[in-house]
């Protein structure tokens, strides 16, 4: 079993002691219960991660660890952002979280016109502030060390304009007649920024299609299958990062 993950707050610890206490430190203490001489990574999310080993474990919420060189992990590329539909209840961070542990590099909060949620005011904040603590989570989860972006919510004018810097840019439709080319047959670029649009339930509006379009994006089909707002975005991203050879 990999190494559990920690975030630090502020720099990463180069070669040297560290003391790992709040709420991290209650986690690994009294959740992962990790003891003098077991292992962890201690990372800042950002890319920078240094492997460190336990010394002491005081109290509930403080943990003592040696810790090694910084490391950084590079960037990938083609770099990969989701713009998600604003879906219903709590789907919004399953999407969040699956992606995540995916290996999505950037997400992008979209109020479509069609979405039954909306966020205004205060909820927005509260939501956008659960998509990325969710998104922090499942990063240490699925052991990584660089945690995606979880942008400000975007409207359709912000979206296009992210579509039309993209290096390759698709919206998902579950339509075989608007959409004729899959997904899995589109010519992918080995660099840059891919970015794909994953609309609401009840689909992306005409006139958001066609704004999308004049700004280069081509709608593709995933498969022979319907999937929720929620899920097709990781099914969508498991291809991408596939096809790219960054799973490889």
């Amino acid at each position: 079993m990999t190494a559990p993950v920690f975030v630090v707050d502020g720099p990463v610890p180069d070669g040297r002691s560290y003391v790992l206490d709040g709420p991290e430190g209650r986690h690994a203490v009294s959740v992962k219960r990790l003891r003098a001489g077991e292992s962890l990574v201690l990372t800042d999310g950002r890319g920078a991660w240094s492997e460190g080993t336990v010394t002491a474990a005081e109290g509930k919420d403080r943990l003592v660890v040696e810790a090694g060189p910084v490391r950084t992990e590079p960037v990938e590329r083609p770099r990969i952002t989701v713009v998600q539909a604003l879906p219903k209840g709590d789907r919004g961070e399953l999407a969040v979280e699956t992606m995540t542990e995916t290996g999505v590099d950037a997400i992008v909060p979209w109020a479509a016109s069609r979405c039954i949620t909306q966020w205004r005011g205060e909820r927005g904040t509260k939501a956008l502030t659960k998509w990325r603590a969710t998104a922090r989570e499942a990063g240490k989860q699925s052991r990584r060390v660089r945690f995606p972006e979880v942008a400000e919510a975007a409207t359709t004018k912000e979206v296009a304009a992210l579509l039309a810097g993209a290096t390759f840019a698709a919206v998902l439709h579950e339509d075989r007649d608007a959409a004729s080319t899959a997904l899995a047959s589109a010519p992918l670029p080995a660099d840059g920024e891919i970015v794909l649009v994953v609309g609401p339930e009840g689909g992306v509006a005409p006139e958001e299609l066609a704004l999308f379009a004049e700004a280069g994006a081509r709608p593709y089909r995933l498969g022979h299958s319907v999937l929720r707002t929620s899920t097709a975005g990781t099914a969508a991203v498991a291809l991408l990062l596939g096809r790219t050879g960054r799973w490889g």
